[in-house]
């Protein structure tokens, strides 16, 4: 399967007290870059996300964005008492009514207000041990919406690769047709520039012989078109086997692009010429689809 390198994805994964929520973005790179943002309580598990991801994926920029709530709302301070002091209180404080000759206990609301009796502490927030289940649930899920998407987008291009593959053989295999009628048309302008030259005297054939030979040579494209066919016959094939195949297309690419660029140097016949340009055309629409695939 042949993906491309855009896609989203996402995801929400509820436990007994949280919620997390992860959102994945996918444009083109040359490499795997990926950027993670997670909350605060979930930052320690980064390396552990940013695994899971190298694991799905082979090239692009992903940016990640993961939430973490709690399924109901509960105090984020929580209240403790210490009850051996607010008992010394109460002690002291009887024991100074005693000395006094007042008859009373201390209220409640005057031990509660004793410095060090009622304690207000931030709650403990969930351990990571707890967070990462809901999130490596969530990321997996999201990636695999995304990956789907790639993958839906990867057999459009794939479509749109082996039509202009099509193209491109059709061209070079006209090339390769016109070849043996631009010798011909080389010999007759050759010989027509002779006869022009030398007028009323005979022309020498060996000499002409020679000369086509030795234009012939410069101008052959022979080795340049057996290597683009196989090129193509390597460009098919990694489209049918498919995988991670942007970074290798890129390459034959530019070994193609060289091969066209020899062609149209030598070409001294116009429909060649005009032929190679199109091939070349050609060419730069298959170079631009392939950097949107992974």
């Amino acid at each position: 399967m042949i993906r491309s390198m855009t896609g989203f994805g996402r995801a929400q994964v509820a436990g007994d007290k949280l919620v997390v929520s992860v959102e994945a973005r996918s444009v083109n790179h040359r490499h795997l870059d990926i950027s993670i943002k997670l909350p605060r309580l979930a930052a320690s598990l980064e390396s552990e996300a940013r695994r899971v991801i190298q694991e799905r994926l082979q090239r692009g920029r992903i940016d990640v964005t993961a939430g973490v709530s709690a399924v109901r709302r509960e105090p984020t301070q929580q209240v403790t008492l210490d009850v051996p002091l607010a008992r010394a209180y109460v002690e002291a404080s009887r024991r100074l009514a005693a000395e006094l000759a007042i008859a009373e206990d201390p209220p409640l609301a005057w031990v509660l207000d004793r410095p060090g009796v009622v304690q207000v502490e931030d709650a403990e927030p969930p351990a990571a041990d707890v967070v990462w289940p809901l999130l490596e649930a969530a990321l997996g899920r999201a990636l695999d919406e995304l990956v789907e998407r790639r993958e839906t987008e990867g057999e459009a291009l794939a479509a749109a690769l082996r039509d202009l593959h099509e193209g491109l053989v059709r061209e070079v295999e006209r090339i390769g047709s016109r070849v043996p009628q631009a010798a011909a048309r080389r010999r007759e302008r050759f010989e027509e520039r002779l006869r022009a030259l030398l007028g009323v005297y005979p022309i020498d054939e060996s000499r002409v012989l020679t000369e086509v030979a030795m234009w012939a040579e410069k101008t052959d494209i022979a080795e340049e078109l057996t290597r683009l066919r196989a090129h193509f016959e390597q460009f098919a094939l990694m489209l049918k086997d498919g995988g991670p195949v942007g970074r290798p297309l890129d390459f034959l690419i530019q070994e193609m692009n060289r091969e066209l660029n020899t062609v149209a140097s030598k070409a001294d016949d116009l429909e060649l010429s005009q032929s190679a340009i199109t091939a070349k055309g050609l060419l730069e629409k298959v170079r631009e689809q392939v950097q949107n695939l992974e």
